[in-house]
């Protein structure tokens, strides 16, 4: 299939967002319901969940950002319509959830394993309701969409010497073009712009946003002190340091690259839906699956992933594209791996060309191509804690 530049296929939601998956998400709002959850999507083709450990015992801020996560995930346009699954007895009640949900116009379902009568009859009836869900989903059409429509998150992990000279500056580029387009781009890891929060405040919109970059960089620096420990005894991480990175401030520096060099034009809490177009810099720690839980959950369809040590990472709802660094780890992992960013370090693409195979490789993810970790199934989740259980 042709495609015009800038364009792709995807779902239009009752919001007026538009999904790029179709998806039916089994959601639970409890770490007890989560084994029920998975059972439900064995037995409903066409449907995800996610395994987690939360839901329960929270309270204050943790709370309510465990609650939008959750919300924001059921939100998010590539899902069509969602099962809230919980025990019943819970702080995060699963009725509360759907509630925030079905707000939107999307169809939501809610089952209770107590109120059921315990897990093999909500499993059943989870099951019905699912499928229900899904011939629903299977009606709805793809059309023609801008790339103005899309939420793009950015992440990299397995860092090593060449992130900041291939894979990075090719996804910046295509932050650009996205922004050029009209659609929007999340910058996230606030752990790895440590020692780069000067280069992004210059870039800010006005001295608002500036004053936030150096706020959100402070209190992340201030949590580790707390805690009586020095962020750079887990940053760079030791695959980090075998791959040739000397120090946080070399990661950072190498990690801002996937912003590009567009106006910084709002900073956002963790699974905060933008709402501002443009760049946009989503408060989140460096792990992996919490930054990219953060960025699906505020409303990113698609994540750009860049490794230079290799990663399988992925989400239950959203196509993540790997993009390597170097050739040698797209050849030894070729199953993880959609793009080779090593033909850069090699001389054979320039960074500009590299990050129009990316927006080409966009167009087709967006518009129905699995990604590598699709096939895989890799469904991780994981929920930034900023609290104590009580």
């Amino acid at each position: 299939m042709q495609f015009e530049k800038g364009k792709f296929l995807g779902y239009r939601r009752a919001d007026g967002r538009v999904g790029v998956r179709n998806h039916v998400l089994i959601l639970p709002t409890i770490t007890c319901a989560t084994k029920a959850a998975r059972q439900i999507t064995e037995l409903v083709h066409g449907t995800v969940s996610f395994v987690h450990q939360h839901g329960c015992a929270q309270v204050g801020v943790d709370y309510e950002q465990t609650f939008r996560t959750y919300v924001g995930m059921g939100l998010n346009p590539n899902v069509y319509g969602v099962v809230v699954l919980g025990l019943g007895c819970e702080t995060h009640q699963a009725r509360n959830v759907a509630k925030e949900i079905a707000a939107s116009g999307k169809r939501v379902e809610v089952v209770s394993i107590q109120d059921e009568g315990g897990t093999l009859d909500a499993i059943a009836q989870g099951a019905k309701l699912a499928a229900r869900l899904v011939q629903e989903a299977s009606e709805v059409q793809r059309e023609w969409c801008d790339f103005s429509e899309l939420i793009i998150g950015t992440e990299c992990g397995g860092s090593d010497a060449c992130s900041g000279l291939s894979a990075n500056p090719a996804v910046g580029y295509v932050s650009d073009k996205i922004v050029e387009l009209g659609g929007t781009s999340i910058l996230a890891e606030t752990t790895e712009l440590i020692g780069a929060e000067h280069l992004l405040a210059n870039r800010a919109k006005n001295e608002h946003v500036a004053k936030r970059v150096y706020e959100v960089i402070d209190a992340m620096e201030k949590r580790s002190i707390n805690m009586g420990v020095d962020i750079r005894t887990g940053n760079p991480s030791p695959g980090n340091i075998k791959g040739g990175l000397s120090s946080l401030e070399e990661k950072s520096l190498g990690a801002a690259n996937k912003a590009g060099k567009s106006t910084l034009n709002e900073l956002i809490d963790y699974a905060e839906r933008p709402t501002e177009k443009g760049l946009v810099w989503m408060d989140t720690p460096g792990h992996d699956i919490e930054q990219l839980t953060g960025m699906v959950a505020g409303g990113a369809q698609i994540v750009l992933f860049t490794t230079g040590r290799g990663t399988p990472t992925g989400s239950p709802i959203a196509p993540v594209i790997k993009i390597t660094t170097n050739t040698g780890v797209f050849e030894r992992m070729s199953e993880n791996m959609d793009i080779n960013g090593g033909t850069i370090i090699e001389g054979k693409e320039t960074v500009e060309q590299v990050g129009e195979t990316i927006l080409n490789e966009i167009s087709k993810v967006a518009s129905g191509k699995l990604t590598k970790a699709e096939i895989l199934m890799q469904h991780d989740f994981g929920i930034w804690r900023i609290g104590p259980t009580f």
